[in-house]
């Protein structure tokens, strides 16, 4: 069975070198990054706009973009990976919300996990229980989803 995956992650990636992110990609995205895979990313910055980057260029797995509101409300980096990986995503999913808030972003989440088997996150270490992407971690938990959870 094909696998669907959600990833979810930290948009504080400063502390780490691009490199490393490749690396850690390449040893937790890549043993899940088949053909017939399909992925759910966020379109945010961070985590999200680096596993785009990473899987596009790594992998043929199928990838779907999801956004809380319009691309083009999301910051410039963000829009800058979706347009480089354009021909690499087979999907984004505009959730069109009126107001680009934390619930919108909540939203976006619960959407991605619904359509996954597995979440996989990226947590920024030492921010537990505080963040999207814990809120994310602990939603496919409610659903029974397992997780592979990376802290960064």
């Amino acid at each position: 069975m094909p696998l669907a995956a959600a990833i979810t992650g930290t948009r504080s990636t400063g502390h780490r070198e691009p490199t490393w992110f490749a690396d850690l990609f390449g040893t937790y995205l890549g043993p899940f990054a088949t053909e017939d895979a399909h992925f759910n990313i966020g379109g945010a910055v961070g985590i999200d706009s680096l596993s785009l980057l990473w899987l596009a260029g790594n992998s043929k797995s199928r990838i779907t973009i999801v956004v809380p509101g319009t691309v083009e409300q999301q910051p410039a980096e963000a829009r800058q990976a979706i347009a480089q990986c354009r021909d690499r995503i087979a999907e984004i999913t505009e959730l069109r919300a009126t107001e680009v808030q934390t619930q919108a972003y909540h939203a976006r989440n619960r959407w991605m996990v619904d359509r996954a088997a597995l979440v996989i996150g990226f947590p920024l270490e030492g921010a537990e229980d505080t963040s999207g992407t814990w809120q994310t971690i602990n939603y496919g938990a409610s659903q029974g989803k397992p997780r592979l959870i990376v802290p960064v």
